[in-house]
């Protein structure tokens, strides 16, 4: 019983680090990254479409991203859904791709983003600690209803607490990383 909730604990955990991370990987750091564009859908005959689904992706180089429609009809429809994403760039349309240079960041700007971070870190802390506190309570009922002994649950209280310190390390680790991208660059 206490395996299986320290289990569903670790899972559970586990898709908030890796929600973190996809949030990580969206904001920008003055280098081209792909993941800026997600979420951007772009009118397909009527049909809101990811934008990977109607275009090439390509990061050119450091400070470019080039998207190649697979229809040239399709160049000014990107090219609106870019603009209303409000990702901070503005795509150049040459009629053949759309260029996306990416600008490079000053260093108060840089130091908003680092801000920003390190405020979303907290909210992604706050869920692991909820998930530390629905699995303490679900110990401590299994002990209630006698499913459970006490030296069961106090073992898997500590478990618990261990698994929490783990994973907000890590949340921690991703913040610092990130910083050093973006102050680095």
């Amino acid at each position: 019983m206490v395996n299986d909730v320290l289990e569903e604990l670790h899972d559970s955990m586990e898709k908030v680090i890796d929600a973190f991370r996809k949030e990580l990987a969206k904001v920008r750091t003055g280098r081209a990254s792909l993941a800026v564009l997600e979420g951007i859908k772009v009118d397909y005959y009527g049909t809101p479409t990811p934008l990977n689904q109607v275009a090439n992706l390509q990061v050119a180089d450091a400070r470019l991203i080039t998207i190649k429609p697979w229809e040239r009809n399709m160049l000014s429809a990107i090219e609106k859904s870019v603009i209303a994403a409000n990702i901070g760039i503005t795509p150049a349309n040459d009629g053949e791709l759309i260029r996306l240079p990416v600008p490079p960041l000053t260093e108060e700007r840089r130091k908003e983003i680092v801000k920003g971070i390190k405020g979303d870190s907290e909210e992604y802390k706050v869920r692991v600690r909820n998930l530390r506190r629905d699995s303490n309570d679900l110990l401590k009922n299994l002990k209630k209803d006698g499913d459970i002994s006490e030296d069961d649950q106090n073992r898997g209280l500590t478990k618990v607490q261990e698994m929490t310190d783990l994973f907000v390390k890590k949340i921690d680790e991703c913040v610092t990383d990130k910083e050093k991208e973006i102050l680095s660059f």
